[in-house]
């Protein structure tokens, strides 16, 4: 009897492992380097335009990986653009189109009570196809569609980073 129970005891082992191995996922995120370019361009997008905005990059799950602040930008901008890329990144969508969506129906707006989410325009995802591997959210411009246009505008000049 002990050969066929520790033959059992094995092939249990072998089934545990097997189906510890299918739960292992691999996912893509934004890397250090590549969140650095879409601040540094996204500070650079504004600057042209006239505006001192603070740009924030943050990963899939919404920590922060790059921060830059022009010379210039409120001290309240910091955490708009956090806040922006954040809530973009959690909803995988633009912070202007949830904004609107909110205006135009009332019960959308209940995301506004979950700590941290901030339906303002200027925080747009990073996608590499359909899959968000982050966000970069800016806040300062005179407005949250300029504060968008800056974000569109930096993620432009990486879209060959982003295949």
């Amino acid at each position: 009897m002990r050969p066929v129970s520790a033959l059992a005891a094995l092939t249990l082992c072998l089934a545990a492992a097997g189906a510890n191995a299918q739960g292992v996922r691999t996912e893509r995120n934004v890397s250090l380097e590549l969140a650095n370019q879409i601040a540094a361009a996204t500070v650079a997008s504004c600057t042209a335009a006239g505006y001192a905005v603070t740009a924030t990059v943050v990963d899939r799950a919404g920590g922060i990986r790059a921060v830059q602040r022009a010379d210039n930008a409120g001290p309240h901008t910091l955490a708009a653009s956090f806040d922006k890329a954040y809530t973009s990144a959690s909803a995988r969508n633009n912070t202007l189109a949830m904004m609107e969506g909110a205006q135009k129906n009332p019960a959308a707006a209940n995301p506004v009570h979950i700590p941290g989410f901030l339906l303002l325009g200027g925080g747009v995802p990073i996608k590499v196809g359909n899959e968000t591997i982050g966000a970069v959210g800016v806040g300062g411009a005179p407005g949250g569609h300029l504060d968008e246009q800056c974000a569109v505008a930096a993620l432009n000049t990486v879209k060959d980073a982003l295949k």
